[in-house]
């Protein structure tokens, strides 16, 4: 029997097109209970709200071991309530007893992203597709309804640096709200103050090495980043403390924006440690 469009109640019959078949196309959350059982009714009414407030990002299906003693033993519930997560057939997640909301609501939220967190992993997959445009214009559609979300921030901020765009990166830096990607966000600066210096001014003509510096930050801007890096690492061999160490910080903010798993960053954090050390 249906409870409503998001809650089931299954039995042994239903079980396999309710639960199995359906956690392929939607996580379904089961809940084992017992009308005599007090946790489960304290745990119940937590499982349904949420499911009505998800609005199908997941199935709640309730199953009264008493009932169905059959499926209790099948998937080894000693105490209820017992809760277990399907997708794709398995088990992925479960928990005993009677929890929380807020903890309930995170197993939720890990098992069934909301419609903001599956946006945001879209718009991260641009950016390891270095679709930066196409980037870009996902973190300011994701900005406009989630202002001061520090993730989405910094995935603008990174979108920004790799088109060049070192101001309005520079300004989102300098604002950036107090969260656990501010450390990132400070690693990319010097990056982020190099272009904002090259968009705005000139190189002296009798400076052979700001030219060099201003040229690595237009090659960026261009996405020909390798021959930035070249740029870069000339200037550290000729000088390793100009501008106190402004081309090192601006490698080490590259590395950060490309990942340590690039072979870009794995060749040239060998070469600037050469020239270094």
């Amino acid at each position: 029997m249906a409870l409503s469009e998001y809650i089931l109640d299954v039995n042994e019959a239903t079980f396999e097109r309710d639960v199995i078949r359906r956690s392929y196309e939607v996580p379904v959350v089961v809940d084992f209970w017992a009308p005599w059982c007090g946790p489960c009714r304290m745990l119940g009414p937590i499982l349904e709200r949420l499911a009505l407030e998800g609005g199908g990002r997941f199935l709640l299906a309730k199953v009264n071991v008493d009932d169905n003693p059959g499926l209790a033993m099948r998937y080894g519930v000693q105490g209820i309530p017992a809760v277990k997560a399907f997708r794709n057939g398995e088990v992925v997640a479960q928990f005993v007893g009677a929890q929380p909301e807020g903890r309930v609501r995170r197993f939720i939220e890990e098992l069934a992203p909301s419609e903001t967190d599956q946006a945001l992993a879209r718009a991260q997959a641009l950016l390891a597709a270095r679709k930066w445009a196409e980037a870009e214009q996902a973190f300011r559609d994701l900005l406009a309804k989630q202002e001061g979300n520090g993730a989405v921030i910094l995935g603008l901020i990174r979108s920004l640096l790799m088109q060049g765009n070192g101001r309005e990166a520079l300004d989102l830096i300098n604002d950036f709200p107090s969260s656990d990607e501010w450390v990132v966000a400070e690693k990319l600066k010097p990056l982020a103050e190099l272009l904002a210096e090259v968009e705005t001014r000139e190189p002296p003509e009798d400076d052979l090495l700001v030219a060099e510096l201003y040229q690595a930050g237009r090659l960026i801007g261009r996405g020909n980043l390798e021959a930035a890096m070249d740029g870069l690492i000339e200037i550290l061999r000729q000088d390793k403390r100009y501008r106190d160490g402004l081309p090192h910080k601006v490698m080490l903010a590259l590395f950060a924006l490309l990942g340590d798993d690039d072979p870009v960053t794995r060749r040239y954090q060998q070469e600037l440690a050469s020239v270094l050390f």
